[in-house]
């Protein structure tokens, strides 16, 4: 039994770190339709943030508030993620609306740019950051069955900017705002919204997130120029398999890749566990192309 529970509480770990890095990707993606394949370089951002925050600490500051860093950090990472997102969005995004193929290759190109920036003010080699003291080893369940501080934090991580994005979608002025901008666009410019200023802010935020995801990828392991690229495919699957726009089926998609995906490498190996995903989503979408949780719309007959 101590095998099954840790094979599950595994799952809920992949998951829960694939619905970190989705969850900024559903709202640039899934409410702006903007295809942003700059998303694992936002995320590459916010890892190196927690490690300059981390430097930091260890040089200007006493040895004893180094364990303090990473709370810290996680603003850094937001922070950083954040100001690179408005700026891309005022300087190029929001000349691409509605043009998915220019925004794909645009911000394509912006990804590497900022991959070759990375690695001439930090270096190809990938960095190494050291996790606090209070986050060293983990919760014994049973003498068999280990659960880590570090995995515990980011399920936790996760739960509050999930718990965060409902409040500001669905019960602030903001988020209705940002909604009916994605919803109808003209209609909301004119009842006196500004759709620009709400553009900004929504990328802004998904930007903000992806730093998150990458501020909580420290805990996992080194870090470098390309970490984003190896979440980048898996993140865009979990929100078209949840279902474009919906928050609830981002969810949905995380907790089924992960799952899936931990149960196939168990029984097979990594590489051929990841095939049998990708077939299973191809087979899903093929039953309900629209994801999990579909959007309502009306019908005009």
């Amino acid at each position: 039994m101590d095998v099954v529970w840790l094979q599950l509480f595994n799952g809920i770990s992949v998951s829960s770190i694939l619905l970190l890095i989705a969850l900024g990707l559903a709202v640039t993606f899934g409410q702006m339709n903007v295809i942003n394949m700059a998303h694992g370089e936002l995320i590459m951002v916010g890892a190196y943030a927690t490690y300059m925050t981390q430097k930091l600490f260890q040089a200007y500051l006493p040895a004893s508030w180094f364990d303090q860093y990473f709370l810290l950090s996680i603003l850094a990472s937001f922070a950083a993620a954040f100001l690179i997102g408005l700026l891309l969005e005022k300087t190029l995004i929001r000349f691409l609306y509605g043009r998915p193929l220019d925004s794909l290759l645009a911000t394509w190109g912006v990804g590497l740019v900022l991959q070759q920036l990375a690695r001439s003010i930090f270096g190809a080699p990938n960095v190494g950051v050291k996790s606090p003291s209070w986050l060293e080893g983990g919760l014994s369940v049973t003498q068999g069955l280990v659960l880590p501080y570090k995995r515990l934090l980011i399920l936790a991580l996760v739960a509050a900017c999930l718990l965060a994005m409902f409040v500001y979608i669905y019960r602030t002025t903001a988020g209705r705002r940002m909604r009916a901008v994605m919803q109808n666009r003209d209609m909301a410019a004119c009842l006196g919204i500004s759709t620009r200023r709400v553009d900004s802010l929504t990328f802004a935020i998904g930007s903000g997130l992806a730093g998150i995801a990458g501020c909580a990828l420290t805990l996992i392991g080194p870090i470098g120029p390309t970490i984003g690229t190896y979440y980048i495919v898996d993140a865009f699957m979990v929100v078209v398999l949840g279902g474009v726009g919906k928050l609830v089926g981002t969810v949905f998609g995380a907790l089924g890749i992960g799952m899936t995906n931990t149960l196939f490498e168990y029984w097979t190996t990594a590489s051929l566990g990841k095939v049998l995903v990708f077939l299973c989503i191809v087979a899903f979408l093929q039953w309900k192309p629209k994801g999990f949780v579909a959007m309502r719309t009306r019908s005009l007959d």
